[in-house]
């Protein structure tokens, strides 16, 4: 692997520039309310086609103090997004020049920004030990009334990714449908059962005030009030559209990052330690700079809480790659026959080359987890 100078903190302020395209979509409507996506999926995807892949890797030790730039994309972010939705929350629904469809679409592009830019901002805030950055991201989780990620992420899938026991796991041959419905209904109680237990541990009851649910609901509660306050029902539903929206982009992300891959079970409910094969890898250059680097994925699992702009990207056979980064993978994942004519021969590859002793792996999941097969 390739030692890089530096990376330029510049790159990854890009996301804020989807900002102007809301504020023309509100004023203009027509085909402007579609700028957002077309920039976070189409223009972010053209990029990575002209800027190609960036297998450099900045020097992991890299002191915290010049990583300030960095770190001030994501702090600064949640009043950003906070005041354009309630900007929308409050304008939308009285502006007379936009009709019913034109409305769904700005807030169809809301939850755009939301979901792949708030989202994976709350993710690196989550990860770290301030306490400023972990309420940051507890707010912009609340915003699109998707709070419970936060235990489910960390108390979850950070222990048992790649395995039956991690919801977000997408098994092999899972189409997304299937996937995102198994998601939506499995995930809150696994992640509430995972702060049960964390309390558990510590002689605490579920209902003791540091349960994080009470938080999670209460901010989640504010959201909602505040979208009835600035715009009536309307607001409300169009709020909750966006946050489903978010949502959606969020788990379509989830799905593409572990498809098919699996951690040999070794025995008394144990399974060998999450290495960089675990996860799928990407280097393209654009979509890292919107997602801060959320696709060297393979490396987050190695050090969780490694600052975004200090992760490793890993090269095959360490690794296993995407063909291309994200936008183009979550939008190939809603046509699961395109996704699996893409990725099922790269994981029968991957199979191969790391478990090349397990020959039926139909068998081997459907003993691990016999609902799942």
């Amino acid at each position: 692997m390739k030692t890089a100078a530096f990376p330029s903190a510049l790159p990854f302020w890009l996301s804020f520039g989807l900002i102007p395209l809301a504020l023309v979509g509100m004023t203009q409507g027509g085909w402007t309310v579609l700028l957002l996506p077309l920039a976070s999926w189409g223009l972010f995807s053209l990029l990575d086609a002209l800027t190609g892949l960036n297998a450099a890797n900045p020097d992991p030790e890299t002191a915290d103090n010049a990583l300030r730039w960095h770190r001030l994309v994501t702090l600064v972010w949640f009043p950003v997004q906070f005041t354009l939705l309630c900007l929308m929350l409050w304008y939308v629904p009285r502006a007379p020049h936009l009709e019913a469809l034109e409305k769904i679409g700005l807030f169809f592009g809301m939850g755009i920004i939301s979901g792949t830019v708030g989202i994976t901002y709350a993710h690196e805030l989550m990860h770290q030990k301030s306490r400023l950055e972990r309420w940051l991201g507890d707010l912009l989780l609340a915003s699109v009334l998707y709070s419970h990620f936060r235990s489910e992420h960390l108390r979850v899938h950070h222990t048992w990714v790649g395995t039956p026991r991690d919801p977000v796991t997408a098994r092999y041959n899972e189409g997304f449908p299937r996937y995102f419905l198994r998601v939506l209904t499995s995930c809150p109680g696994s992640a509430w059962g995972a702060e049960a237990q964390f309390l558990a541990r510590r002689s605490l009851s579920w209902h003791h005030a540091s349960n994080p649910f009470w938080r999670y609901g209460a901010l989640q509660g504010a959201m909602l009030v505040l979208a009835i306050s600035l715009g009536g029902w309307e607001g409300l539903a169009l709020f909750t559209y966006q946050a489903f929206i978010a949502i959606w982009q969020l788990e379509l992300v989830n799905y593409v990052e572990h498809y098919g891959l699996t951690r040999r079970y070794i025995g008394a409910g144990k399974y060998e330690r999450a290495l960089p094969r675990h996860s799928w890898n990407a280097s393209h250059r654009a979509s890292n700079w919107l997602l801060i680097n959320l696709q060297r994925h393979s490396d987050h699992h190695v050090k969780p809480d490694r600052r975004f702009p200090l992760l490793q990207t890993h090269p095959e056979p360490h690794a296993p790659q995407l063909p291309y980064g994200y936008p183009v993978m979550t939008a190939a994942a809603m046509v699961p026959p395109l996704w699996r004519k893409m990725m099922n021969p790269k994981v029968k590859r991957w199979r191969k080359r790391h478990y090349p002793d397990i020959t039926n792996w139909h068998d081997y999941n459907k003993a691990l987890n016999p609902v799942a097969g």
